[in-house]
C-alpha cells in the first residue's frame, strides 16, 4: 500500500534508489500535465519529488517570449546570442536537479527533449553519477486535445500576455511545426521508457523494474486530462453526531442540509458548465458517499431530483457497482425528516456510488469524547497526540496515516474519474483527499478545518490545481462558528500542527480555513 510510508533516516524510500525521469514530445502534448500529477502521487507515498521545468526556469530567467531572440524556439541555424541563452538556460536547470538529489529521491525533467543526441548525454551524465534514469515520452495525435492544451494552458503563459488568443494559437501551431521537422521519437531500447499515447488512452513500457518505478507506472495507467470539477461537502448532521459506533440517519437539519447542499451543488456546476459551453442536463455528475447513513442519505436529494416519480424505488451503485434499491423519498417516517422538492422539468443526470474505504476516521476507546476528557482519561496517549496528530494512533482507533492507506485506492479512482465528481464525506476524508489533491505534506493533514456548509470547489489543471470554497449553510450543525465541535472531536477536531500553510486560493465571495483550532 501507499501513503507516506517507511523511510530511513536520510528520508528517502529505502529499496528504489534515485531516479530522474525525462520527458520527452513535441509541444502541446502533456508533458506537463503529467509531470505536475505524478510529482503530486509520490510526494503523497512519502518519496522527496521535484519538477524541475526547462519552461518555467526560462521564463523566470529570461522573461517571456517577447524579450528572447527570434529564433530562440526555433531549432535550425541559431545566432551566437541564442546558442548561449539556451545552455545558461539547460545548464542552469541541471544545476537545480544536481542540487535536488542531494536531498531528494524522484526528479521529473519536464523538457522536450526531443533529440535523440540531447536526451542521450543528458542520461549519460546522471546515470554516470548512480542515477537510474526512465525516459518518459507523451505522444499525442488527438488534435482536439493538442489545440485544447494550447488554449487552456499554454496562451495563459507569460510568453503571450497580451496577445489575441487566436494569434497566440497561430503562433504556438508555428513553433509547434518547428519542432516536428527535428522530433526524433523514442526508440532506443538503452534506457527505461514510458510511452503514454494521447495522456492515458495508451501506454507501453521497456525494461521497467523495481517497486518505485513501477509504481510509477501503475499511477500514469490512471490519469487523464479531461476537464473536470470536483466537489466536496461534508455529510450532514445525524441523529447521533458524537458516535462513531451509531450508524444513525440524518437529523431534520440533516436532511434540510442536504436538500440546500443539492440546490447548491447544481446552481454552481450549472454556472462552470456554462462557461465552458457545456450544457449541465448533457453532463452527468457522479457522486461519491461513503456507506455510513448520514453520508449516502445525504445525497438523497440528487437522487430524488434526478428521478422525480415519488413511488417506487431509487437505484445507486456501491463500491462494486451493483444496483442498491432505496425507497423513494415521500413522507417523513417519523423522524422529522420534510419532504423534498423535486424538479420534474429538468432531472439531474447523475450517477452514485457508495464506497466502503471512505467511513471516517476511526477514534477507537475516544469515540464520544470531548477533547478535555480525552486529556483527563489518556493523558499520556493525548501528549502523544498533540506531538504528532497524523501518526498518533488512540487505543483501538486508526491514525491519519492509517486512513491515508485505506483511501489509496480511492486516490487512483480520483484520478481515472472524467466526469464532474461530487464527493460527499466526512471531515477526515475530505482532509486526505484534498491534502493529495493540492500538495500538503502529510503532517499538515490533521490541521485542515472543514466545516459543515462549505462547498470546496477543485478543478485540476496542468499546472497544478485551483481551489475554492463556498461557504451555503449557517443552520444547526454548522461548525463554522466555532473552532470544534466539542462531540466526537477526533472526526472533527482540526488539531494544530507546525509549518502549516494557506493551500487554498481565496475568491471574493470562497472562504475556506486551514488553520489550526487550538
Amino acid at each position: 500500500m501507499v501513503a507516506p510510508l517507511y523511510t530511513t533516516d536520510s528520508g528517502l524510500l529505502f529499496h528504489a534508489g534515485k531516479i530522474l525521469v525525462i520527458t520527452i514530445g513535441l509541444p502541446a502534448r502533456g508533458k506537463t500535465h503529467i509531470s505536475r500529477a505524478l510529482e503530486r502521487y509520490l510526494r503523497w507515498m512519502g518519496v522527496k519529488t521535484q519538477v524541475v521545468s526547462l519552461g518555467d526556469y526560462r521564463r523566470k530567467t529570461l522573461g517571456g517570449a517577447q524579450k528572447l531572440p527570434p529564433d530562440f524556439f526555433h531549432l535550425g541555424e541559431k545566432s551566437p546570442e541564442t546558442i548561449a541563452l539556451r545552455k545558461k538556460i539547460s545548464d542552469g536547470c541541471e544545476q537545480q536537479i544536481w542540487e535536488f538529489f542531494k536531498t531528494g529521491q524522484v526528479v521529473i525533467y519536464d523538457a522536450n527533449n526531443g533529440t535523440r543526441g540531447v536526451r542521450q548525454t543528458l542520461a549519460e551524465k546522471f546515470h554516470d553519477k548512480g542515477i537510474h534514469v526512465i525516459m518518459l515520452e507523451s505522444v499525442c495525435d488527438n488534435k482536439e486535445m493538442i489545440e485544447a492544451n494550447i488554449r487552456s494552458v499554454k496562451i495563459s503563459s507569460p510568453d503571450y500576455r497580451g496577445w489575441d488568443p487566436d494569434k497566440a494559437v497561430e503562433d504556438y501551431y508555428i513553433r509547434i511545426r518547428d519542432h516536428e521537422e527535428n522530433y526524433e521519437p523514442v526508440e532506443e531500447k538503452d534506457w527505461p521508457y514510458i510511452r503514454i499515447i494521447n495522456v492515458g488512452e495508451k501506454i507501453m513500457m521497456n525494461n521497467i523494474k523495481g517497486y518505485l518505478q513501477s509504481r510509477i507506472v501503475f499511477f500514469l495507467m490512471n490519469i487523464h486530462n479531461r476537464p473536470r470539477t470536483i466537489y466536496f461537502a461534508r455529510s450532514g448532521q445525524s441523529l447521533i453526531e458524537h458516535s462513531y459506533k451509531a450508524d444513525s440517519d440524518l437529523s431534520p437539519a440533516g436532511w434540510e442540509y442536504a436538500e440546500k447542499l443539492k440546490e447548491f451543488v447544481v446552481e454552481r456546476r450549472a454556472k462552470s458548465l456554462e462557461q465552458r459551453g457545456l450544457k449541465p442536463q448533457d453532463q452527468r455528475l457522479v457522486i461519491w458517499t461513503s456507506t455510513r447513513r448520514r453520508a449516502h442519505h445525504t445525497a438523497w436529494p440528487f437522487l430524488q431530483a434526478a428521478a422525480p416519480s415519488r413511488s417506487g424505488s431509487l437505484s445507486f451503485l456501491n463500491g462494486a457497482d451493483t444496483e442498491v434499491s432505496t425507497p423513494v423519498i415521500g413522507t417523513p417516517p417519523g423522524d422529522g425528516r420534510p419532504p423534498l422538492t423535486t424538479h420534474p422539468t429538468s432531472p439531474l443526470n447523475i450517477k452514485v456510488i457508495e464506497k466502503p474505504q471512505m467511513s471516517e476516521i476511526n477514534p477507537g476507546v475516544w469515540d464520544g469524547l470531548t477533547p478535555d476528557q480525552a486529556r483527563k482519561y489518556y493523558p499520556q496517549d493525548w501528549e502523544r497526540f498533540v506531538k504528532d496528530p497524523y501518526s498518533f494512533r488512540a487505543p483501538r482507533a486508526e491514525s491519519y496515516h492509517d486512513l491515508s492507506v485505506r483511501i489509496e485506492p480511492i486516490l487512483i479512482e480520483l484520478e481515472r474519474e472524467k466526469e464532474d465528481l461530487l464527493i460527499i464525506a466526512h471531515a477526515s476524508v475530505i482532509r486526505c483527499l484534498l491534502a493529495y489533491l493540492i500538495g500538503l505534506p502529510a503532517s499538515e493533514i490533521p490541521a485542515i478545518e472543514i466545516a459543515r456548509g462549505d462547498l470546496l470547489e477543485v478543478v485540476p489543471a496542468s499546472y497544478g490545481v485551483h481551489c475554492q470554497a463556498y461557504h451555503f449553510w449557517d443552520g444547526p450543525g454548522d461548525e463554522a462558528m466555532k473552532p470544534w465541535d466539542a462531540n466526537n472531536f477526533y472526526e472533527n477536531y482540526a488539531e494544530d500542527t507546525k509549518g502549516k500553510r494557506k493551500g487554498i486560493s481565496q475568491e471574493p465571495e470562497a472562504s475556506l480555513s486551514l488553520l489550526g483550532a487550538i
